[in-house]
C-alpha cells in the first residue's frame, strides 16, 4: 500500500467537475484509491462519496492505493491534484 498527503490548490476545491475527473481517473486502474480528509473516507470510485468529504481549496488529502498498480494510480492521482485538475 501507498500513502501520500496532498494539499487541493484549486480555487474551487474538490467540486463537482474536479471530483467527476477524480473518479474517472480512479476507475481506470485495478489498485484501490481511497481519500481522507475532513476525518471522512472515500473510495475514489464512487462520486457522491468523493463529493461529501467537502475538501475545499487548502483541505489537506490523505491518498491511500493498493493493488496491483498502485505505483502509476499514485503518480496518476496526486499529478492530477497538484494540477489543480486541469482547471486554470
Amino acid at each position: 500500500m501507498q500513502e501520500r498527503e496532498i494539499t487541493i490548490m484549486n480555487r474551487l476545491g474538490l467540486h463537482a467537475r474536479a471530483a467527476a475527473k477524480l473518479v474517472t481517473l480512479a476507475s481506470r486502474y485495478a489498485s484501490s484509491v481511497v481519500l481522507i480528509a475532513n476525518g471522512r473516507r472515500a473510495d475514489a470510485r464512487h462520486f457522491i462519496a468523493v463529493l461529501m468529504l467537502s475538501a475545499g481549496m487548502g483541505t489537506a488529502v490523505s491518498i491511500q492505493i493498493s493493488g496491483p498498480d498502485e505505483t502509476d494510480a499514485m503518480r496518476a492521482v496526486t499529478r492530477l491534484i497538484s494540477n489543480g485538475f486541469g482547471e486554470g
